[in-house]
């Protein structure tokens, strides 16, 4: 085996806060063996500030292409439901190599602005017939192949969509790309299985309680290995809430929670329309909320009641779910700033132990990321990915200010990106805020752009 190699950060943030003089030393398979405070410089090579690499939990790659396309505002009154309809009509023409396509270039954005691990919430699974294709997992075998390509870690959650709303309705025909059973997805995840190892875990996400019944997310749970991670959307929406109480006397976190025992495997995606009661409920089961502010904002989801669930001890992790922001810092900057809007104060998001409202953020979501992602990330520790940032201590909104101050900078400070380096297992995947491989990426984008844009309906 060769020898480990090197890392000294000048600072370096840790599990327990910031450290100075950190030498951190990794495998060939890209594990930290070490990370040492206080030690002395030996000629390793030399990083100012070293950041963990964020965890993005949340993710519909083949979204990233949307972008931009649905902000006309139509004849009625706009929503998520009618941009889910455009949504749709965009996915019907996207093909195996589009969808790996877009999510190399959209992972390499997420890479290059502090990204290093993404879960992949994956529902195009069928062709534009709606027939299966002959390997189960053949789009998640693209998106597989697009992290191996630009170097971040996946997630995969084959997803489970049989339904079109509550009380088991049919599947409208714009939705039968995404069509899936129980016995569907334990195929993908079948499938994927040779792909499992340092870089790539697999889990599986009923779509939403809209989509998927409470016996056949019990069927999947039985099935699935223990260690397993289990996303679900739930509660994004006021409609849908309206929608469970109609169909079940019951809101929908509190009939998930009341036929399905929650607990640190499961990722609850967006979360948004909560009562006291759920708020509560679901801090106690140990369960993240995956938050993913910029995309709740450009569909007028609402606002997450992060001051309360905080208070009883909720964990929470961010994505960029369909990609309006590829950057972990305006997701942050977007769920503070919506709390102090709605609650008319600032720095919401702190705690008696951690009062700087940038690294509780950050540290946060590292934690609900990590757990959400099944992986051993999240943190600069031994026997952790060696995932990690290292800042541009040149830049203007970094000069003259301590370590404690740089994520409060990084995070309210101006809009460039301060990410100047990003490693993740071990390897260097940016170099001077550019990705190893973004022309080829970009060029093949932009001609799967092309395509898909001669095709829109």
């Amino acid at each position: 085996m060769s020898e480990p190699s090197a890392l000294f950060a000048r600072h370096a943030l840790l599990a327990h806060g910031w450290e100075s003089n950190v030498l951190l030393e990794w495998d060939a398979g890209g594990t930290l063996l070490t990370v040492a405070p206080g030690a002395v410089h030996a000629g390793q090579p030399l990083a100012d500030i070293v950041l963990p690499g964020m965890v993005n939990l949340h993710s519909h790659a083949f979204q990233r292409a949307l972008g931009g396309l649905t902000e006309t505002a139509g004849d009625g009154p706009d929503s998520f439901w009618t941009w889910r309809q455009l949504m749709y009509r965009f996915a019907h023409n996207i093909t195996p190599e589009h969808i790996e396509a877009i999510a190399a270039q959209l992972f390499s954005e997420c890479l290059r602005h502090g990204y290093t691990s993404v879960c992949e919430f994956h529902y195009v699974q069928r062709d534009q017939a709606g027939a299966l294709y002959p390997r189960p997992a053949q789009t998640a075998e693209r998106v597989v192949a697009a992290a191996h390509m630009t170097g971040i870690g996946v997630t995969m959650l084959p997803v489970l969509y049989s339904y079109a709303g509550f009380g088991e309705k049919p599947l409208a025909p714009e939705q039968q790309r995404f069509r899936s059973d129980v016995a569907d997805v334990l195929r993908i995840v079948e499938a994927l299985e040779p792909l499992r190892g340092r870089q790539v875990e697999v889990g599986v996400a009923p779509h939403s309680l809209r989509a998927a019944s409470l016996g056949q997310i019990g069927e999947l749970l039985a099935a699935l290995p223990a260690e397993r991670p289990l996303h679900i959307h739930i509660a994004e929406q006021q409609g849908e809430v309206e929608q469970c109480l109609a169909a079940t006397g019951q809101r929908p976190m509190r009939y998930l929670m009341d036929k399905v025992a929650l607990d640190a495997r499961w990722c609850l995606v967006h979360a948004t329309h909560l009562d006291d009661g759920e708020v509560a409920a679901l801090a106690a089961s140990g369960a993240v909320a995956g938050l993913c502010p910029t995309t709740e904002a450009n569909l007028g989801d609402g606002l997450f009641p992060l001051a309360p669930f905080l208070a009883a001890g909720g964990r929470i992790g961010i994505g960029s779910d369909s990609h309006v922001s590829q950057s972990p810092v305006e997701e942050l900057r977007w769920l503070e700033y919506g709390q102090r809007l709605l609650h008319q104060k600032r720095n919401v998001a702190a705690s008696p132990a951690q009062r700087r409202v940038g690294d509780f953020l950050w540290q946060s979501a590292l934690q609900g990321g990590a757990l959400a992602s099944g992986r051993p990330v999240g943190v600069l520790a031994a026997g952790k990915r060696a995932d990690l940032l290292v800042l541009d201590s040149e830049h203007p909104n970094l000069a003259g200010i301590g370590a404690h101050d740089v994520l409060g900078s990084v995070i309210f400070c101006g809009n460039d990106n301060l990410v100047r380096d990003v490693m993740v297992g071990g390897r260097w995947v940016v170099r001077h805020r550019e990705h190893i491989a973004q022309t080829a990426i970009a060029q093949r984008y932009k001609q799967t752009i092309a395509q898909l844009r001669k095709l829109r309906p």
